[in-house]
């Protein structure tokens, strides 16, 4: 008899071997029908393998976050079927999910084209319409290459060669169509039909550029159609929201292919930096950080040391002067700790705590680049404290609570938590890794929060907290990070006197609250939609004449509220007040000041408020107290 026990505790005997889908039905046919696949002692398999031991079994369904990833693979390999109904000589590459979705890789002498995503959904909207079953056939090497040799499959066979310790492959029949998989899959097609291709994109074989070129189809899939709406709807709505769309329309910043990857700050743009970077300034000031500025080009002699040379080599942009080789930093780091071991140091003087607005430089695949959320050259609010291990914990407490008020100030509330631990590959002994998890972590509980665990995510040279927002819409972004490190600071001849005058090495601990200030100004633009609270908004306030006879007194208006260090576009084109206001409701300010006759007389102002508010007339001295109070309190 084999026993099964249930997620329940409950348990069903069973006379011999039997599948999960036969342990689904013995519960009842609406479950059966439901069951996607299995979890046999915590490990996923397809419905139609077989359980020949006692064992627990949780059957998935598509409401399990495992049962719709599921589903998003089985519909890349739906992909790969009307492909190769459609376009016989197409090969077909990789189908893997990613957040929200799946992707399809595939090799075809020309570029497909929106009809042609058309017609391939098209397509597989009649092949779910079949209600096949998708049945999987575990199968030698030798005849998996036969298989793929035989259907001209030379990306299939490539994938072959690269497990050699293979000797028997999961091989996914849907009807004629085979694909080879680790899985599992759905049984059959009719959980597949909750769908969208979303987009095409072109994609190198083995993410190598020097590879050649490849074409990708994204798509998505969910378990019923009131997810696929809500997901439709946040697309649409993330793309009112893109940055470059808002960047554009906003004049806030562009891209040249002269300088690709590199940011070219208009007015307005830079305008919006300068917040941020004057607000992580004071924050800088008020939390104890020593602003520093190191050096942008360093000799190959240091990135040796610190191994970037060996190993990121091909990611640093180098030059060359007087038979010197240099490069320009791709990280602030190495210069702190220069910075740090320029003067003897005592344990009086820790924890020290470096801050630098660190311009630095990676060579960012081309294909990888995306606005001014990954870019070539960009700036980090980075700094380094320098402690003993006994002011690991304070440390990462004091570092918790000034990043909570940093997002919250700058309209993010949700924000997530997660603990990367030990690597197999790792420098130091388990105790000192042991002392530094403690201290992360219960700097979290500490803080009040609570966090997840990523088992072997940590650095080679310590653990890190993982700081995660999500944004006005429900997407997340990672941001901040708390890295603990053991390593750098020795490697670099880092150390400090100890309180009975020997030597020690400090322990190093990198942390970034808004880390590439290109990329956080790209999240602000999206989170708020281009419409930013006032203090960060580039111009916070436009004065506009009716006619002629008021430009004296709205540039008197415009010239106080400047006093005041508000930032002011004063308007006095000679335009209907209706056009000029929707001009500049378009931009999204803040607050619109028309002045006519009336106000003029009366030294008052008529306000209007984002979103088409209309505040009435006010005087001059009681808009400004509104302004600025808005401002103090980053309304």
């Amino acid at each position: 008899m084999i026993q099964i026990t249930l997620p329940d505790n409950s348990r069903r005997e069973f006379p011999g071997p039997v599948s999960v889908a036969e342990v689904a039905q013995s519960i009842g046919p609406g479950l059966a029908k439901m069951t996607v696949a299995g979890k046999i002692d915590g490990k996923l398999v397809d419905a139609s393998d077989v359980i020949d031991r006692d064992a627990r079994l949780q059957i998935i369904t598509p409401k399990d976050d495992e049962g719709l990833e599921i589903i998003r693979h089985s519909t890349a390999h739906l992909v790969g079927h009307a492909v190769k109904q459609l376009h016989p000589t197409a090969k077909m590459v990789i189908g893997p999910v990613i957040d929200e979705g799946f992707y399809y890789d595939i090799s075809f002498e020309r570029p497909f084209t929106p009809e042609d995503m058309a017609a391939i959904e098209a397509r597989m909207r009649e092949l779910i319409a079949q209600d096949y079953d998708v049945i999987k056939k575990m199968t030698p090497r030798a005849e998996v290459i036969e298989v793929f040799k035989s259907r001209g499959e030379d990306y299939k066979l490539r994938l072959v060669e690269d497990m050699p310790d293979e000797q028997a492959m999961g091989l996914y029949y849907h009807q004629e169509y085979v694909d080879m998989c680790r899985g599992p899959h759905v049984p059959n097609t009719r959980f597949l039909k909750v769908f969208k291709l979303t987009k095409l994109a072109g994609a190198y074989w083995r993410g190598d550029a020097k590879n050649e070129q490849l074409q990708r189809i994204y798509g998505t899939a969910w378990a019923d159609k009131k997810q696929l709406d809500q997901y439709i709807q946040r697309i649409e709505e993330a793309e009112k929201r893109d940055h470059r769309k808002l960047g554009k329309e906003l004049d806030l910043f562009h891209i040249d292919e002269v300088a690709p990857g590199v940011v070219f700050w208009h007015p307005k743009g830079w305008a919006v930096w300068q917040q941020v970077e004057q607000y992580m300034r004071g924050i800088y000031r008020d939390t104890g950080y020593w602003e520093v500025k190191g050096p942008q080009i360093l000799d190959k002699s240091l990135w040796e040391k610190t191994g970037h040379w060996q190993n990121y080599r091909d990611n640093m942009f180098t030059t060359e002067s007087e038979k010197r080789e240099y490069a320009l930093k791709p990280m602030n780091c190495p210069g702190h700790v220069l910075i740090f071991k320029s003067d003897l140091r005592s344990y009086r003087d820790l924890p020290l705590r470096y801050g630098e607005f660190g311009q630095c430089h990676r060579n960012e695949p081309s294909g990888a680049l995306h606005g001014i959320m990954r870019v070539r050259g960009f700036t980090q609010d980075d700094g380094h404290i320098f402690c003993t291990e006994d002011q690991i914990l304070d440390e990462c407490i004091a570092y918790t609570a000034q990043l909570q008020k940093v997002y919250a100030d700058f309209g993010f509330t949700d924000i997530l938590y997660k603990v990367a631990t030990r690597p197999e590959n790792r420098v130091g002994s388990d105790e000192l890794w042991d002392k530094a998890e403690h201290a992360v972590m219960e700097s979290l509980r500490r803080s009040g929060v609570d966090f997840v665990i990523s088992p072997g995510d940590g650095a080679f040279y310590g653990p890190k907290i993982e700081y995660t927002l999500r944004d006005a819409i429900g997407r997340h972004w990672q941001c901040g990070t708390m890295q603990v490190d053991f390593n750098t600071a020795e490697r670099l001849g880092g150390e400090y006197v100890t309180e009975s005058s020997g030597r020690a090495h400090p322990v190093m601990l990198h942390r970034a609250i808004v880390g590439s200030l290109e990329r956080f100004i790209g999240m602000l633009i999206e989170h708020h939609s281009g419409a930013m609270p006032a203090w960060l908004a580039p111009v916070q306030v436009a004065v506009l004449n009716i006619s002629e006879g008021q430009a004296d007194y709205a540039a008197q208006v415009a010239k106080t509220l400047q006093n005041q260090g508000l930032r002011v576009q004063l308007d006095l084109h000679n335009e209907k007040i209706t056009y000029k206001i929707r001009k500049h409701s378009l931009q999204k300010l803040p607050y619109i000041l028309v002045v006519g006759d009336k106000e003029k007389e009366a030294g008052a102002v008529a306000v209007r408020a984002r979103g088409n508010q209309d505040l009435g007339a006010m005087s001059l001295e009681s808009f400004t107290q509104r302004l600025v109070q808005d401002v103090a309190d980053k309304r």
